[in-house]
């Protein structure tokens, strides 16, 4: 445990900091999840909606580096592939 007063801030952030990463990966997940549903049930319409909110969540998350910025770009591109 800390014993610092810096250290025992250092933790609340990071704590703080967990939970919203667990929060946006798994909002993340459930949008990807929704998409794959989606194209699967062969609605492309409802499917070219939710690309832009998955674009949306990919991006964010490569932003504050939840996920690398190439892994996000290439995801993107894979989505995207699928849907065509």
């Amino acid at each position: 445990m800390p014993r610092t007063k810096s250290a025992k801030k250092a933790l609340r952030q990071s704590e703080r900091k967990r939970k919203i990463n667990a929060k946006r990966k798994l909002d993340l997940r459930k949008v990807l999840k929704e998409y794959k549903n989606l194209l699967e049930t062969k609605d492309k319409e409802k499917a070219k909606e939710q690309l832009k909110t998955v674009y949306k969540k990919l991006d964010k998350a490569a932003k504050v580096k939840i996920i690398a910025k190439n892994r996000a770009a290439r995801l993107k591109s894979r989505l995207t592939k699928k849907l065509a």
